[in-house]
């Protein structure tokens, strides 16, 4: 074997080595820090408030369909005109209802601070998608469907921004958030709640997580009722009942974009990342506040 061919073979591997041994933990303030991934068996921590440990980022085995039958992607200044009606409820504010004028599906919402969150996942039925929860019709009711991340995009470029300006896969007058939205959105939780690394605990919904053998509580301060849909790593489902994941519209690398986990035994929302390729859950954020 030639010099050149080890050097070439030493350098793939550790380029390798280094994309998966990379995690951000992103659930106070804007800082990361990196984690080394294990396996996804995780240890029940007895404090009340916890960090979760980092799952292995799934294969980027398999690929989806980047849908072509979503809706089109607009420019950075996205319409915020899709009425919704509006009631109070929960420590947030307001809460209240929208109608996906794509494909008449009813969505609610809640207001967080100054951000409109959905308060469930996106259900629309693009090409490629598949039902969270297992892949099931049945589960597509109460954990929506799941996307790869040029679908969510619409084939839009990456976003850091507050707004993001992506539409994507989102209906008309919302967006699919940025990273540094999803951490205003855990920055606004852990200060409301005068709490730190808790923002899962008050963004999970009570009921529909494993929680054999954990000590956290679920509490869905604020409505948001997020669900652990799991994933789909181009060839099976993983993690269903047990880690919910989202994606933002910022990109890490060329393969890998940002996401957000919420683990039913951590109490945090843990800043990821997943490779493009693999199918995940979107909420949306409403133009406008």
């Amino acid at each position: 074997m030639t010099n050149s061919t080890k050097t070439n073979r030493f350098l793939l591997a550790a380029s390798i080595s280094l994309a998966m041994a990379i995690t951000m933990s992103c659930s106070s303030g804007s800082s990361e820090e990196e984690n080394n991934p294990s396996s996804n068996s995780i240890t029940p921590s007895s404090s009340s408030t916890t960090q979760s440990s980092s799952s292995a980022i799934p294969p980027s085995s398999g690929t989806t369909s980047s849908s072509s039958s979503v809706a089109p992607s607009s420019s950075s200044a996205l319409s915020s005109s899709s009425a919704i009606s509006s009631s109070s409820s929960g420590a947030g504010g307001n809460s209240g209802t929208f109608t996906d004028t794509r494909d008449s599906k009813t969505y609610k919402w809640v207001k967080i601070g100054s951000q409109i969150w959905m308060a469930e996942n996106l259900n629309y039925n693009a090409d490629g998608s598949k039902c969270g929860g297992g892949g099931s019709s049945s589960t597509c009711v109460g954990y929506g469907r799941i996307y790869n991340w040029n679908t969510a995009m619409n084939n839009s470029a990456s976003s850091t921004a507050v707004p993001s300006g992506v539409r994507g896969i989102c209906p008309e007058g919302w967006h699919l958030p940025s990273d540094d939205e999803w951490t205003a959105l855990t920055d606004y939780v852990e200060s409301d709640r005068n709490c730190a690394s808790c923002a899962g605990m008050h963004l999970k919904a009570v009921s529909g997580w494993g929680m054999i053998g954990s000590s956290h509580t679920n509490l869905d301060t604020y409505d948001f009722a997020a669900l652990p849909g799991g994933y789909n790593d181009g060839s099976s489902f993983q993690e269903t009942g047990d880690v919910g994941h989202w994606w933002s519209a910022t990109e890490y690398v060329s393969n890998l974009a940002r996401s957000r986990r919420m683990h039913y035994q951590s109490n945090s929302v843990d800043g990821y990342f997943f490779f493009k390729t693999s199918l995940i859950s979107i909420r949306c954020v409403k133009n406008g506040g």
